[in-house]
């Protein structure tokens, strides 16, 4: 049985965990996972939404073989993770996570890759390890500490604590957060929006906050014209910047447009 699948329908990418009855994260799904992302890497997909069944997101890594495996194979095994993680994060396209219930460890992290979190209200994350005496493997602390500020990345990690969603919210975690019943419809509403916009321009902003991510402003403004530059020869770009301009001329409010994400 998968434990991740994955469908491709109106230029939008579902990603669903389903591994009862926590959606705990095994070698099983991260390949699914590595397979998926190939497959929409190779679609026409525009926009991709991570979500989970059941009654909570995921609580995290399977740790029930970890005491038995000798630290070289947990250390390829974690490597696995992060690789796969990453290529979620790097896709080009907009990813919004939908998450419900418990959201922790390496779910938490999973959840983080995405560049938009939408959050039932009834959700609470948290980082679990230091309770087993070990760390965010995958890149936990520092991507909250990178939306958060360290000194709540600190807090949060050292004390295991289950933190609501709307605490979350305001400290810049989770984009939005809603009511449980209405959080799949406006995630996945929020998806559709985006993925009929400018896709290649999204992916440069991307690349972008990446290059900030690593060395600051000074490493963005380094990469800002080799990854901007190549938008003015877009389709999208070919065609509404000339229309942006005729309306300005003309005195009338800037149309619309219909972007085809090319």
């Amino acid at each position: 049985m998968s434990h991740l699948t994955h469908t491709v329908e109106d230029s939008i990418a579902t990603l669903v965990l389903h591994n009862p009855p926590q959606n705990r994260i095994d070698e099983q799904m991260a390949d699914e996972l590595a397979a998926a992302l190939d497959a929409i890497g190779r679609s026409d997909a525009r926009a991709v939404l991570l979500r989970a069944d059941g009654p909570d997101f995921s609580f995290g890594g399977d740790i029930v073989t970890w005491p038995d495996t000798d630290v070289r194979e947990l250390r390829t095994l974690f490597e696995r993770h992060m690789s796969v993680f990453n290529q979620l994060e790097r896709l080009p396209l907009p990813v919004i996570a939908a998450v419900h219930g418990l959201c922790f460890g390496g779910g938490f992290e999973l959840a983080l890759r995405a560049d938009v979190i939408f959050a039932g209200e009834s959700a609470r994350f948290g980082h679990p390890e230091q309770s087993i005496a070990i760390v965010t493997l995958l890149g936990g602390i520092y991507r909250v500490a990178e939306r958060a500020g360290r000194s709540r990345a600190s807090e949060w990690a050292l004390t295991s604590e289950q933190v609501p969603a709307a605490v979350m919210a305001a400290a810049g975690v989770v984009n939005r957060v809603v009511a449980d019943e209405a959080l799949l419809p406006e995630a996945t509403a929020f998806a559709q929006r985006v993925a009929k916009g400018p896709t290649r321009a999204y992916a440069a902003h991307k690349a972008l906050l990446r290059a900030w991510a690593v060395g600051g402003v000074a490493a963005a403004d380094e990469a800002m014209f080799d990854i901007a530059m190549p938008l003015f020869e877009s389709d999208d770009a070919k065609s509404t910047l000339p229309a942006a301009v005729d309306a300005f001329k003309a005195g009338r409010p800037r149309p619309a447009f219909d972007f085809q994400g090319r």
